[in-house]
């Protein structure tokens, strides 16, 4: 690995519209440092870990919920939009970290869910213990079931996480009443985003949290909270996760639009903050129009997050999220993982192979122009973790599915800080995941220590994003490549190369910025990617 002393530095880039391209790192809060010993990652753990986080490079945090919750989905399950759960330190551990943050020039940014509530939300509660037809029930999607005494379900649509979308209720009376509709568990009912008064609360939540400082929002499930006209039956019925589905008439209704509307007003009257959609659409056309001017300054392009490690998927990845995003002149942004979806290292083989493509990818994520998001661990090289004992599955993916899918635990083991044992330094308890102890050699304290570590790679990466001016440019140009590789150039100078080919491979001309693996004769090995300027 070979670094480069930086260039002439462009001015800061925190000091135009930061996010364009900013480096997100997304704390999941439960599994990033327990400061209470309660064995539960909280806010006092991540304001620890600040300067970590700072020497590491970023220029923002994503945390993820940290409101009040009963938990039944790790936080996306909000009882109270307005407060932060005393399981994650309380407001005043929140404020804290926020100052601090801010002290040290990173931003911060929070998960906010406009598409269902907590079931323990006092609006629920209260459309439980009211009747059909009446004001409360309307902030929701209530209806009466099918068939001759309303035993079956309003329509056929499943909820992602298994089983029926629809939960019958007993009325006050004590007989069986409607449904309400929940896309994801039970436990989240939706929210009736015709309802002024669900818009009115949503505009009340933006503006208490940028009031207090927050930098911006992750708005989760951003394509869903509009539903259908009617409620149609789904023609083919799907149980998978979030995927890219254009077809699927719970997802990507045109209303969503209008509300996107509506929040990008708000947002508006603070200049300083982002706003980010977790967007699944499959057709460019359509994902482009969540990121128009008047809508979201950013939304989640997961191509590369769902991309196997070949040179043509790659670059058909690339090509598709640029194009995207460049007819209504918004930012691309990219991520090879996250809290949902299996870490780089695992889906690109496992071992000491899939480490090195992860240690490729990073390097052809960063060197594209947009925003990127990491996800806490991947700067660790972190694998999946897939051999949870059975007891120890908490994701609602493992009930719903009758036991027989183990949902997104994996991908959600606590980091390991320091020590030869678990559970490295996360916690003084018991870790709420177990951490595998041959993680040891992946611990923060032990990459530190070595230049070669992928942590190092990571931070030496990120600098030379933000200081080198040959990163400049809002677009790419395509290099002649070997067969199984690729190669593009930045307007401002930078070529990346990426070798997914058996064999090593030359580097074009220019001088050698930064490698992921040490070169073989001046040559690129496989599974490796290199900067040049």
């Amino acid at each position: 690995m070979t670094a480069t002393p930086a260039a002439q530095a462009p001015a800061d880039r925190r000091d135009r519209e930061w996010w364009r391209s900013a480096v997100f790192y997304q704390v999941y809060p439960r599994s990033f440092a327990d400061s209470d010993g309660d064995g539960i990652g909280d806010l006092g753990g991540v304001r620890e870990k600040l300067g970590y986080l700072e020497l590491l490079g970023i220029d923002a945090l994503w945390i993820c919920p940290v409101m009040r919750s009963p938990m039944a989905d790790g936080g996306y399950d909000v009882a109270d939009p307005r407060d932060i759960d005393v399981l994650f330190g309380g407001m005043a551990a929140f404020d804290r970290l926020l100052a601090e943050a801010h002290a040290r020039r990173l931003k911060v940014t929070m998960d906010l869910v406009p598409n269902h509530t907590s079931r323990e939300h006092p609006w629920f509660q209260a459309a439980l213990a009211a009747a059909p037809g009446s004001p409360e029930r309307a902030r929701y999607i209530f209806r009466d079931g099918r068939g001759p005494n309303g035993d079956e379900p309003p329509n056929n649509w499943p909820s992602i996480f298994r089983g029926p979308a629809w939960t019958r209720v007993t009325e006050p009376d004590g007989t069986p009443g409607q449904w309400y509709l929940h896309l994801f568990a039970p436990e989240q009912p939706d929210l009736n985003w015709e309802n002024p008064e669900v818009v009115a609360d949503f505009e009340q939540t933006l503006r208490f949290w940028l009031d207090r400082g927050v930098d911006g929002f992750r708005i989760d499930v951003a394509h869903g909270m509009a539903k259908p006209p009617g409620l149609p039956d789904m023609e083919s019925v799907s149980t998978k996760m979030l995927i890219h589905d254009d077809t699927d008439p719970r997802f990507n209704n045109p209303g969503v639009h209008d509300i996107h509307r509506r929040i990008r007003k708000v947002i508006d009257e603070y200049p300083h903050a982002v706003s980010i959609g977790e967007v699944w659409v499959d057709d460019n056309t359509r994902f482009g129009e969540y990121v128009r001017p008047d809508e979201l300054h950013l939304a989640f392009n997961f191509r590369l997050a769902e991309t196997p490690f070949t040179a043509d998927a790659v670059r058909h990845a690339i090509d598709n999220s640029l194009a995207a995003v460049a007819p209504v002149g918004a930012v691309p942004t990219w991520t090879l993982s996250n809290h949902d979806v299996e870490r780089e290292v695992t889906r690109y083989g496992g071992g000491a192979a899939g480490l090195a493509r992860a240690r490729a990818m990073i390097l052809v994520e960063l060197a594209l122009p947009g925003s990127v998001f990491v996800y806490n661990g991947a700067e660790l090289g972190l694998p999946n973790v897939d051999d949870l004992p059975e007891d120890a599955l908490q994701d609602p993916v493992w009930e719903r599915s009758g036991r027989t899918e183990r949902g997104r635990d994996g991908c959600r083991v606590p980091i390991p800080w320091e020590s030869e044992r678990p559970p490295f330094g996360f916690t003084t308890g018991k870790p709420w995941l177990p951490i595998p102890p041959e993680w040891a050699a992946l611990s923060v304290e032990t990459q530190l220590e070595d230049v070669g570590s992928t942590l190092s790679l990571y931070r030496m990466a990120i600098e030379l994003r933000g200081l080198r001016p040959e990163f400049a440019g809002p677009r790419i140009e395509w290099y002649g490549s070997p067969s199984g590789c690729l190669a593009f150039r930045r307007p401002g100078g930078l070529v990346c190369v990426l070798n997914a080919s058996a064999a090593p491979i030359p580097l074009p001309p220019g001088e050698l910025l930064l490698a992921s693996a040490p070169l073989t004769s001046g040559h690129l090995p496989p599974d490796a990617a290199a900067w040049l300027v």
